[in-house]
């Protein structure tokens, strides 16, 4: 197969960006795929927030997987019976649920079902003109260009003391985690930010007693980085910034790692009240696995007894892609900050014929590049890029 356009990953990045070259960039869609391990696209998406028990989603109604800003407003403004609270305050912060049929609209407005290609890219090789990609499967995949959509989720954070060959200690976001009781138990929940808050109210509003771990205080944040983030206000000064060591540190600053927004934390605190869920303000120092069940030892000096531990402790820092992107980085050479992270131009080139989104193109777009509005803007980026080689841009209907 031989393309002009491969996106590696059919997540919120990918399907954004397959949207905008098809819609925008006059890409025709006979010469694009999309390659995702999953069987549908988004489909990590959709497991990841249903584990969560997310009810609304941290990012304004403006940043969604269409083409027009407006497009989710309108699309929630024609369906029928319209509640008030597919929507909720500040910023009209849309219901996970109407989000995700507005993407499965998105999915079917630019037919990118068809151009799933099923599959995990495994190694890429470049060619003179060309990268060729092969799947898992043996299949090789030519294209022109390669966008490297990758983002952190099969990348879960497993600290230190948490056994990975335990039966009854899981990580949420662990690929294929089937450790969601099923009957009601007593759980330890580790973790801090909005996924462990999320995760503590579903547990707490189907009947288990939930053990709320945290070694830090609920920190309020409506979103994981300033607004400011988004426009020039912050980002012309990271631009001008050439030190790619001075560019990480300014994202670490600027991240709200570990945080909650006001809504998640006041469900929290009204649950901690009243008692529904047991707050501990520490660290865990161990853990004992005994056949009837767990203990577990925090740096307080409290002991929790529990039936499973549940981790909810996001995601590495590491650079995605593992082996596929360490072998293509040592064998085309690729520029790399201290950090690991890719230098790429003000096009998300990384390579010719290689661009990146998400976590991997965060030393350009800065520290909302992982976020739906880091997916809009690398999209922006793109269409401009085919732009300049003069490639007539199609017009969507509204």
């Amino acid at each position: 197969m031989s393309l002009d356009w491969l996106i590696v990953g059919g997540g919120l990045h990918g399907v954004h960006i397959a949207a905008r070259l098809l819609g925008e960039g006059g890409v025709n869609s006979d010469r694009l795929r999309i390659v995702d391990p999953g069987e549908r696209l988004l489909e990590r998406w959709c497991t990841l927030t249903a584990t969560t028990g997310m009810a609304y989603l941290r990012s304004p109604s403006v940043h969604h997987l269409d083409l027009d800003p407006w497009a989710l407003q309108r699309f929630a403004g024609k369906r029928k019976n319209r509640k008030r609270d597919l929507f909720t305050p500040p910023y009209d912060r849309p219901a996970l649920a109407l989000f995700n049929t507005h993407c499965e609209r998105v999915i079917e407005t630019f037919g990118l079902a068809e151009l799933h290609v099923q599959g995990r890219a495994k190694r890429l090789t470049m060619g003179c003109d060309r990268v060729v990609v092969q799947l898992s499967d043996g299949q090789e995949v030519s294209a022109a260009n390669v966008v490297l959509a990758l983002g952190a989720s099969e990348q879960p954070e497993w600290p230190m003391w948490a056994p990975r060959d335990e039966g009854r200690v899981h990580h949420v976001f662990e690929p294929g985690f089937d450790g969601w009781p099923e009957e009601t138990e007593t759980l330890v929940l580790v973790g801090g930010g909005i996924s462990a808050g999320q995760v503590a109210l579903r547990l707490q509003r189907e009947g288990h007693r939930v053990h709320f771990v945290s070694r830090h205080a609920l920190r309020r944040h409506q979103f994981d980085s300033a607004p400011g983030w988004l426009g020039p206000k912050f980002m012309d000064g990271f631009r001008r910034e050439r030190d790619y060591d001075k560019r990480r540190a300014l994202i670490t600053e600027a991240r709200h790692r570990g945080s909650v927004p006001p809504d998640v934390q006041r469900a929290l605190d009204e649950a901690i009240k009243a008692d529904h869920i047991l707050w501990h303000d520490g660290e865990v120092d161990g853990l004992d696995v005994q056949r009837g069940g767990l203990t577990v030892r925090l740096t307080t000096g409290a002991v929790v007894e529990a039936q499973r531990v549940l981790l909810a402790t996001g995601f590495s820092t590491q650079r995605p892609g593992g082996k596929m992107v360490d072998q293509l980085v040592e064998s085309a050479s690729l520029p790399c900050a201290s950090c690991g992270y890719p230098i790429v131009d003000a096009d998300l080139r990384w390579h010719p014929g290689i661009y990146v989104s998400g976590p991997l193109a965060e030393l350009e777009l800065g520290p909302a590049s992982r976020n739906i509005a880091g997916a809009r803007r690398a999209g922006e980026r793109l269409v401009k890029v085919l732009c300049t080689k003069h490639i007539p841009v199609k017009k969507r209907a509204s």
